[in-house]
């Protein structure tokens, strides 16, 4: 085997004149993987939607029409109108200003919540897959452990001992998300380190180092990308349980989940509350699923079969 094909991380050698195997395919390159995303309308539109989503987070301080955190009493708990397009909250806030701002803290702590997740579960799949023995199954338990507790009543906990705040609840969070992450990590490694290549770059005395990024790394793209997309939507659920409960953001600072708990009390008498924050989380959920399906579609992978890993 010639170290010219040794050096594309992502063209592996074939093995025994076939397909090589999923977890070893190619990544196709990102501008075919971007035309083959938009080819899907319901990804798209997904896509579309979480973009927007985004951008009116990042110019919430420019375009929300009120301080968000501005009270007026003698408007408290009024509907919709021609100056508050969603109404005004229990203290008079208006609830538009305060849906834009509740995004940004939303989505920076999903954001946050994955990184914890991936930094750890991924190192973690990575060394337990590539290195096996006692490492991996030491690692393997200790996410046997973390997977069998109960994962509201162990971020409850975590925040219980920490302390309420947005840190530590995305701390918790975090560790929720690693054992999903550390299974397709370690499934995927481990099947790229029974490749020929591996044991041909070995052979050529290329470093662990040098493997582990050339070859095993980018074959771990993929399946991680899709997992990442399906936790990023699971991290705002739980985000917003927390801060529904009062474990995450204090107030007066908005988030989705604490404009829930805020509306919750005034069900019979201002329902409209409800409504648009329970819906913003829904949607952004539910697109960040639709998004995943349609890019692993697009990356010529399959959702089931990384769930299947994790």
């Amino acid at each position: 085997m010639s170290e010219s094909v040794l050096a594309d991380p992502l063209v592996p050698p074939p093995t025994g004149g076939g397909s090589p195997p999923a977890a070893a395919r190619p990544v196709p390159r990102r501008g075919r993987v971007l035309r083959r995303l938009l080819k899907q309308p319901v990804a798209t539109g997904a896509l579309i939607f979480l973009l927007l989503v985004v951008l009116v987070a990042a110019l919430a301080p420019w375009i929300a029409p009120f301080d968000p955190d501005r009270q007026e009493l003698l408007g408290r708990l009024q509907a919709p109108s021609g100056e508050h397009w969603l109404g005004q909250d229990d203290f008079g806030r208006d609830e538009l200003s305060r849906l834009m701002f509740g995004a940004r803290v939303s989505l920076l702590a999903s954001l946050q919540a994955v990184v914890i997740g991936v930094v750890i579960g991924v190192t973690g799949g990575l060394l337990a897959g590539f290195v096996g023995g006692r490492l991996d199954g030491l690692l393997g338990r200790l996410v046997d452990i973390l997977m069998a507790v109960p994962g509201l009543l162990f971020a409850i906990t975590v925040v219980a001992v920490l302390g309420p705040g947005l840190t530590n609840a995305m701390l918790a969070v975090g560790l929720l998300l690693t054992p999903p992450l550390f299974r397709v990590a370690r499934a995927t490694t481990r099947a790229v380190r029974e490749e020929t290549y591996i044991e041909a770059s070995r052979a050529l005395g290329y470093t662990t180092r040098r493997t582990v990024l050339h070859h095993v790394l980018p074959n771990m793209i993929a399946p991680v990308l899709v997992q990442i997309t399906i936790l990023l939507g699971l991290a705002i659920t739980i985000e917003a349980s927390l801060s529904f409960l009062g474990l995450g953001v204090q107030p007066p600072t908005a988030t989705w989940g604490s404009m829930l708990s805020d509306a919750n009390a005034y069900m019979a008498e201002a329902p409209h509350l409800i409504y648009v924050p329970g819906a913003m989380i829904a949607l952004t959920v539910l697109s960040f699923s639709l998004l995943g399906d349609g890019l692993a579609r697009a990356m010529g992978t399959s959702r089931f079969a990384v769930a299947e890993k994790a």
